[in-house]
């Protein structure tokens, strides 16, 4: 029997450790390759770590509910293939991916001591506050206000690194009683007995975090534009039987909105930007996230890779595997990572149109509103005529510090004209 230890994969960009959240197996049991080993949670996705061979697992190295680093041992087990060493290509591909994660948290919490050394020296009532205490309010998010509320025991009523240390874990204690006791006596009477008070869960925290954050960070933006997409949905409907009976795939709309938003992209890059301080990120890859709703009600973004690079078959492909995972718990960290550009389709519930918050690091968003028919002015060679048409509503959050109103109008003015035209010429 050959032992193998199981390691805690790379789980993407910038993670360097998960919480065990479930195992999906017990001591002694028998997996086959691939099988799913455990639930694993990041403050990005929750996903599940496979067996990286058939065997038998004898024992469990994390316990659930524990914080584990990435590449360090879960589980081991034994296998019946002795003579097939494991390909030292793939272990040393692995190693590098582990040392790239680590190599991007180190440079995260360099930006943050960065950060830090830009931030004012004393706080409103004068108080020092040295590079170190500035780099730890930096990475806790600790405002001037809430810092010159601590009272320093250095030289002159210096805040130390003990100070604000025992201040967080004084916060954190009360966040831990607040979630304890519910709501506090005050917020209890803001309710009537028929209110029912939920507790956000992970995902809905994360989210509302991130949304947050996003509103502090870019000054938002929305420009609008109506689509006349008879032409597209006509040519959608006399094509999705025959595409589902040769590519084994649904033709929806958002394979066609994604392939519109990546050929605008295409000619309009400096939209696929992102802000590093003063410096603007242009991207060389077209990495589009499709705003997904899972079944609790909560959102997560999937990202598909290269998107201008993939024909309309290749997107449907991505859009209906990635939306199906999503729904199913089933998608890797590494597909959540690494958007340039979101697309969100507030059409699927009906809605006309939104403005939707800005998925940082990114620089805009694309909501796709409801197609209806509705009566449009039409010219013609004869003079203007009145025809029913499907009309739809594009908007565009756009982040003010980088891009302006002339380049988001034009930008959402190609998305038109590419689905105004769109025709089984473009795929």
């Amino acid at each position: 029997m050959a032992r193998i230890n199981i390691l805690l994969p790379a789980m993407g960009e910038g993670i360097i450790e998960a919480t065990i959240n479930k195992w999906l197996i017990a001591e002694g049991s028998s997996v086959k390759e691939d099988d799913p080993l455990v639930e694993v949670a990041t403050d990005k996705v929750d996903s599940e770590v496979p067996a990286p061979a058939a065997g038998i697992v004898t024992s469990l190295s994390a316990r659930e509910g524990s914080v584990v680093k990435v590449g360090e041992v879960i589980a081991v087990m034994e296998t019946d293939d002795e003579s097939k060493p494991e390909d030292p290509e793939k272990v040393e591909k692995e190693v590098e991916r582990i040392r790239e994660t680590i190599d991007a948290a180190r440079q995260e919490k360099k930006a943050v001591e960065i950060l830090s050394h830009d931030l004012k020296s004393r706080t409103p009532s004068g108080k020092f506050i040295s590079p170190l205490v500035r780099s730890i309010a930096a990475k806790e998010s600790i405002s001037y206000s809430e810092l010159d509320k601590i009272s320093g025991s250095g030289m002159d009523g210096r805040i130390t690194r003990d100070d604000i240390l025992k201040h967080i874990e004084s916060r954190r204690k009360g966040d831990e009683a607040a979630k304890s006791a519910g709501v506090s006596e005050g917020q209890k009477k803001a309710y009537s007995g028929n209110d029912e008070i939920i507790e956000m869960d992970r995902v809905r925290r994360l989210i509302a975090d991130h949304m947050v954050m996003s509103k502090r960070t870019s000054p938002h933006v929305t420009s609008f534009i109506d689509a006349d997409v008879t032409r597209l949905v006509n040519w959608r409907n006399s094509v999705k039987d025959k595409f589902q009976a040769t590519e084994g795939q649904k033709l929806t709309l958002t394979p066609i909105f994604i392939d519109a938003a990546a050929r605008a992209l295409y000619d309009f890059p400096m939209i696929n930007i992102s802000v590093e301080g003063n410096n603007i990120i242009k991207k060389k890859n077209i990495n589009i996230g499709m705003a997904t709703a899972l079944p609790e009600g909560n959102l997560i973004v999937p990202v598909i890779k290269n998107a201008n690079e993939k024909n309309l078959t290749g997107l449907a492909r991505s859009v209906n595997d990635l939306a199906e995972r999503a729904r199913n718990n089933k998608l890797k960290p590494d597909e959540i990572t690494g958007g340039t550009f979101t697309v969100t389709n507030f059409g699927t519930y009906n809605n006309l149109a939104g403005t939707p918050i800005i998925n940082q690091p990114q620089a805009a968003i694309l909501g796709i509103g409801a197609v209806r028919k509705k009566p449009a002015v039409i010219e013609t060679p004869d003079g203007d005529v009145i025809a029913i048409r499907q009309i739809m509503i594009l908007s565009l959050s756009y982040d003010h510090r980088v891009i302006d109103g002339a380049l988001a109008g034009r930008f959402l003015n190609r998305i038109k004209e590419i689905l105004e035209n769109y025709s089984s010429d473009l795929v």
